[in-house]
């Protein structure tokens, strides 16, 4: 079945309060899909980011981002006042999020309508905590005493604390039973409004596509609550060794990420039973999970903790299909995205083949004048989904004005487009992803409205300057709503109006 979608943050909605979240301007971009003759809205991972303001680079897999909170229902429901909302700083620029400002700001708002929430006569609170207990817990546990400790991360705190004294615990527990709450409250507000969101797209015939990183953060609640996931030494309580990628054109260096890397062998032993309920988590968020560095699950490189550059790092064996058997076994088949980006050997096209999910197709990498390359669309199966760039590229707009001079010649052959002016081509390529014989078509949206570099979602390697682009109120028009519509139809990834209104008759 040929479908097509639209790439775009939570973060990047133009809700109020200096960041996108679940308001009226996300069930408004539903409607607007839904117009648009979409039938995917893909998402970038909801979890609480630290450090760097990754969404990559979370405080837990399992928790999700208090800033996606709507802070309007909550004006709404009384336990805010637009007056409150509106006295704290939330940045000065609408198309960019000032994540200073929104940490400053967003959870002293949710603090005051924590202190006028009846929680004890909340059954459904009561009954959440009680359901997310297997996460919330040690999650809400290892918040409270990171604020406390100043920000500090778990690896740097008192021995007992690190290692997870019980006493300890247990008086951290009685001493920051307020802190606790609060935690447990924000992701009750978070999950439920979350929940209702998603219920909306689907019952308008949008499906939602999330995305699930394949590491953990290393100061993260998943790490603290359970080392033995991870490649740790026992004795000095450091990691062994970090994750990353090796040296090559882009990065001489390579690229040091420092993610704790799994120890697989433990995960096998105990039949992967921390990934089984990561998976299902996932499930209970989106409609679509798509597997980031899916090629780490047949080789991930290894990196020796404490080293500065990725240059004296190694490729180990991952856990393979068994992982997705189990995955198969225990949930039966649902629908996962291999993200199959990047250097990929006979062992991880096998490995993808072997699953069935369907791999990425990036039509940014396919336009190399000295080689033939697999993104090319004449290439396709149609087991696969086409994008003309993902979060990690520039705007095709701005890739075009970049590209060499042969490339781009040859990107105008295969266009058969003569002289084609930069600002074509988001529009030549976005018609060409959507006639591809691949089965899902994503662009994001910066490319649909033909922006340039500034607009850019993410530069690997780099910190400090991204995941902060967002819409502007009155950017979707109803001529680029018509004109998306009319490109599903004519390539046939969403019904004809027509059609539909003769067979209502």
């Amino acid at each position: 079945m040929r479908e097509s979608g639209v790439l775009l943050p939570i973060f990047a909605l133009p809700s109020k309060y200096g960041i996108g979240c679940f308001s009226k301007e996300a069930y408004e971009f539903v409607d607007f899909l839904k117009k648009a003759g979409q039938k995917n809205w893909q998402i970038l991972p909801l979890g609480q980011t630290g450090y760097g303001d990754s969404p990559y680079q979370s405080f837990s897999t399992f928790a999700g981002n208090p800033y996606f909170i709507d802070l309007e229902e909550l004006i709404a429901q009384g336990y805010l006042t637009v007056e409150e909302c509106e006295a704290f700083d939330w940045g000065k620029s609408q198309q960019y999020v000032d994540y200073e400002k929104v940490y400053q700001s967003r959870y002293q708002v949710l603090r005051l309508a924590f202190d006028r929430y009846p929680l004890k006569d909340d059954k459904k609170f009561q009954k959440f905590v009680k359901n997310q207990a297997f996460w919330l817990e040690d999650y809400a546990l290892y918040t409270a005493i990171k604020k406390e400790q100043g920000g500090k991360s778990w690896m740097e705190w008192d021995e007992k604390l690190r290692y997870r004294d019980a006493k300890a615990l247990d008086k951290c527990r009685k001493k920051l039973s307020d802190e606790l709450q609060f935690v447990r409250f924000q992701q009750y507000l978070f999950f439920t409004q979350w929940k209702r969101l998603k219920t909306y797209a689907n019952k308008k015939g949008i499906q939602i596509i999330g995305d699930i990183p394949i590491y953990v953060a290393l100061d993260s609640a998943d790490t603290w609550s359970d080392t033995r996931l991870f490649q740790f030494n026992t004795k000095t309580g450091e990691p062994v060794a970090v994750a990353g990628c090796p040296p090559d054109y882009f990065a001489a260096t390579g690229q040091l990420w420092g993610n704790p890397l799994y120890d697989w062998k433990y995960h096998k032993k105990t039949g992967y039973q921390w990934w089984l309920k990561r998976i299902a988590s996932c499930f209970t968020l989106y409609d679509v999970v798509r597997v980031d560095h899916f090629r780490g699950f047949d080789e991930y490189y290894s990196i020796p903790y404490g080293d500065e550059t990725a240059v004296n790092g190694h490729w180990e064996k991952g856990p393979g299909l068994s992982l997705f058997t189990a995955i198969k076994k225990k949930m039966g088949e649902v629908r996962i995205i291999a993200e199959d980006l990047g250097y990929l050997t006979d062992t991880v096209r096998e490995l993808v083949r072997d699953t069935g999910y369907p791999g990425m197709k990036v039509l940014q990498f396919a336009f190399d004048a000295e080689s033939e390359s697999d993104y090319l669309p004449h290439k396709y199966d149609k087991n696969c989904i086409v994008y003309t760039g993902t979060h990690d590229n520039d705007t095709t707009r701005s890739w075009y004005e970049g590209i060499s001079k042969k490339d781009r010649k040859f990107t105008e052959r295969y266009l058969n487009y003569k002289n084609m002016p930069v600002e074509e081509a988001s529009n030549q390529l976005i018609r060409l992803a959507m006639a591809s014989v691949a089965n899902l078509c994503i662009i994001p949206m910066q490319d649909y409205l033909n922006l340039d570099c500034s607009c850019r979602m993410n530069t690997p390697s780099t910190l400090g300057d991204n995941w902060k682009w967002r819409l502007l109120p009155g950017q979707i028009t109803r001529e680029l709503t018509k004109s998306m519509r009319g490109l599903a139809e004519i390539y046939f990834r969403c019904e004809k109006k027509a059609k539909k209104e003769k067979a209502n008759k």
